[in-house]
């Protein structure tokens, strides 16, 4: 007796013993999270993060190891008109006296003059580790809004690296509580619309929140492998209710499909996770493999989303296939219940299909037209995507929603030399000290009357306490993103350092800073993006070569899939790097896509495609092994699975859309991104794309393993001895033998027919 699919054999172990797999997948869940909370998050550092030369500036500085407090600044400007230079006096000498007495405070320095004399500069030193001052700098910012009560003449306002840290923490936050709250219920009204039934639609949406809640507590735990970025929680929570509502989709609609064709609650669980099951953990594991290929980026943003989506990815698939055959068997016909009366009749009607078919018409009548004509349009959406550009996120990409940006704006135009700066690190032995602080300062007058430098002041340098490292930060006009950006870290790299610290023997130096860390990084992105892209490519061949033995279907594969990416990017690219869409998307366009961007939606679109994919064309070549023509298996398979797949999509692209309505600008650009990319795969490729290339490649679909209804038996499901068929199509009958097993032809394409007693 050959031995029945994993997925099957846990899915009857779940279903005969349900309140053991339960209460498992319960304290899986509560011991991944509660161990997350004890261990706490790892968050990438700026050395984890550095590229190219911009390391090497971050290695020289750390080596010097700088007493490098962190700081932060209280600006006191007008209200309106000039500046009241007595009240700005009193709310600076007040600042000093408040903020001196507070125990998260090293030292408060003297007020600074703007050149203007419009500003008064009052910088503060906190005590205590940097890395943290952002946990401890809320009680210098109630000091300071304290002290803007006191103070109405003038306003007040503190600025700081922990505070915008601060700032940028609490709108993620309010980010993902504004996500949770909009996507929770608009996910059960969809789940209420494909099933008609209230528990049905909360069976899904609950296994997706505790897939959600175990991935938060992993990621925790592995962040002290693989270091944690700041946007991790929202691509968990995106990646998590996506497909963890889409896998518990599939199973449950073919476990009710096959309870409808009169099997008992076992058994239709068991032909679903032959199914539908093995479809999951197939498109699950394309998932993951895709996300793997981030590792090739050597980046640690990448690594950070690559380790977060493996892991929710990986706890939704378990969940499918472990618990949610205990909760339907458990259920039974009461996950029908209570229905809704409308959408009840309207979602569980008999008789053929009549909307998919007339959609489908085009494609399988003309194919070659439909698909030529389909290709031109999605090219035509997909072209603007060769003027993409790239660019990390900076200060001046931050939403102005969150109020210390807002000051920071302030700040920059008050006292320039306080917004963007080069630095410039030099590590020589102590005996050259002197010399390459006489360089430094000869760099830094060079840069005075440059246009693409700010340099208004004295320069600062710092030395360390060996006398090794020497640092100098040279301000910018450059806006970070832009070409005078880039052009001011080149001069500086290849002529001004060069020219005076280079002319120091044996020194050693880099340009690191901001706009040098964004030039780097996405300089790094560039030459190990063909190595991630053919990874993904690779890899996604041969999952679905291993899947269905066929070249044709893998090659297609990859088509669609890739014709989904280049239409995303092309919208990326129309939307956010014009201005068109600001005022409806409420954002500031800089010009470029978030660097990051492109390559993460690359990988998760290849692993997300597969769950269409892998659905779509199984229920195509489970027609096919029945003996129907080419067309008549494809409008077959389509329209048995289209409701599934809308459905699942619409869910999808709900909750990615939901992301398109935050704040932070790279949430805006995923969620825009792979909501186009889900709905054109559902609805344009896969019901005119897939169709008329299968139409036309005909029974080459299936090359090289051409097959006939009978193939060598994989999957084996037991039935009593005597059991009568009430499947009245005689094609899927089996022979009455004495044999008490029936067998069919992949563990992946069990026929909907099973006997019972």
């Amino acid at each position: 007796m050959s031995r029945q699919p994993g997925t099957v054999r846990v899915a009857r172990w779940s279903a005969t013993h349900p309140w053991r797999a339960i209460g498992l997948w319960v304290v899986f869940v509560a011991v991944c999270f509660a161990a997350g909370s004890w261990a706490g998050t790892n968050t990438a550092s700026d050395e984890d993060m550095a590229q190219g030369e911009s390391a090497r500036a971050t290695e020289i500085v750390d080596s010097g190891n700088f007493d490098d407090p962190a700081e932060e600044n209280v600006l006191i400007t007008a209200r309106s008109g000039q500046l009241d230079r007595a009240a700005a006096d009193a709310a600076a000498a007040d600042a000093a006296t408040r903020l001196g007495a507070l125990e998260e405070v090293a030292g408060v320095g003297d007020p600074v003059e703007s050149h203007d004399k419009q500003a008064l500069l009052v910088p503060v030193t906190m005590a205590g580790d940097p890395d943290s001052a952002d946990e401890r700098v809320g009680t210098l910012l109630d000091a300071t809004a304290k002290l803007q009560g006191d103070h109405p003449d003038v306003r007040v306002a503190e600025v700081g690296g922990a505070s915008i840290d601060k700032g940028i923490t609490d709108q993620v936050a309010n980010d993902l509580s504004k996500a949770e709250f909009i996507s929770l219920p608009m996910t059960l009204l969809i789940m209420l619309v494909a099933f008609g039934a209230i528990i049905a639609a909360g069976v899904p949406v609950l296994l997706a929140l505790s897939a959600v809640g175990a991935a938060f507590g992993l990621s925790a735990l592995a962040s002290h492998l693989v270091p944690s970025v700041d946007t991790i929680s929202s691509v968990i929570l995106l990646m998590g209710m996506a497909v963890g509502v889409d896998y518990s989709l599939f199973y449950l609609k073919r476990e009710r499909e096959e309870r409808a064709n009169g099997n008992p609650h076992v058994r239709a669980v068991e032909i679903a996770a032959a199914t539908s099951g093995h479809a999951v953990v197939v498109s699950g594991f394309a998932v993951i493999v895709s996300m793997a290929g981030l590792y090739l980026a050597n980046d640690a943003v990448f690594s950070s989303l690559a380790t977060g989506s493996i892991i929710v990815v990986a706890v939704a698939v378990l969940g499918s296939v472990t618990v949610l055959p205990a909760l339907l068997a458990t259920l039974g016909r009461r996950v029908d219940r209570p229905r809704v009366p409308l959408l009840w009749r309207l979602t569980n009607r008999t008789g053929p299909p009549r909307v998919w078919p007339a959609l489908l018409r085009p494609a399988l009548r003309y194919p070659l037209a439909t698909l030529l004509v389909t290709m031109v349009a999605l090219g035509a959406l997909a072209l603007p995507a060769l003027d993409l550009k790239l660019k990390s996120t900076g200060e001046d990409d931050l939403p102005r929603t969150i109020p210390v940006m807002r000051s920071y704006d302030r700040l920059t135009g008050a006292f320039p030399g306080e917004g963007v700066k080069h630095l410039v690190a030099v590590r020589a032995e102590p005996g050259q000290a002197e010399q390459v602080r006489t360089q430094l300062a000869a760099l830094y007058d060079r840069t005075r009357d440059d246009p693409l430098y700010a340099s208004v002041a004295d320069p600062q340098i710092q030395v360390s306490d060996d006398g090794r490292v020497a640092l100098l930060d040279v301000p910018t006009r450059q806006a970070p993103g832009t070409d005078g950006a880039a052009e001011s870290v080149a001069k500086l790299r290849d002529v001004l350092v060069p020219a005076t610290v280079g002319t120091v023997s044996g020194a050693e130096s880099a340009v690191g800073g901001s706009i040098a860390w964004d030039e780097d990084y996405t300089h790094n992105l560039s030459d190990r993006m063909p190595l991630v892209i053919g990874f993904v490519l690779l890899l996604t061949f041969v999952i679905m070569l291993v899947t269905f033995r066929s070249l044709a279907i893998a090659l297609t594969a990859l088509l669609l899939n890739m014709l989904s990416a280049a239409a995303a990017f092309g919208t990326l690219v129309l939307v956010f790097q014009h201005t068109w869409a600001e005022g409806i998307l409420d954002f500031h366009s800089n010009g470029a896509i978030v660097a990051w961007i492109p390559l993460f939606l690359f990988a998760v679109l290849f692993g997300l495609s597969m769950d269409y994919h892998v659905f779509v064309v199984s229920r195509i070549r489970e027609a096919a092994r029945r003996g129907m023509p080419t067309k008549q298996a494809v409008g077959e398979g389509i329209s048995r699975s289209a409701g599934v797949v809308t459905s699942a999509a619409i869910v999808m692209a709900s909750v990615f859309a939901i992301f398109a309505t935050l704040s932070m600008n790279e949430m805006k650009q995923l969620g825009v991104g792979l909501a186009v990319a889900v709905f054109l795969d559902a609805m344009v490729v896969r019901v005119l794309v897939l169709p008329s290339l299968m139409a036309l490649l005909g029974r080459a679909n299936w090359w090289p393993v051409e097959f006939a209804v009978r193939t060598k038996p994989e999957l084996m499901i037991t039935r009593p001895r005597g059991s009568r068929s009430r499947c009245g199509d005689q094609s899927d009958r089996r022979p009455s033998h004495r044999s008490s097993t029936v067998r069919w032809p992949s563990p992946l394409l069990s026929p909907s027919c099973l006997s019972h007693p």
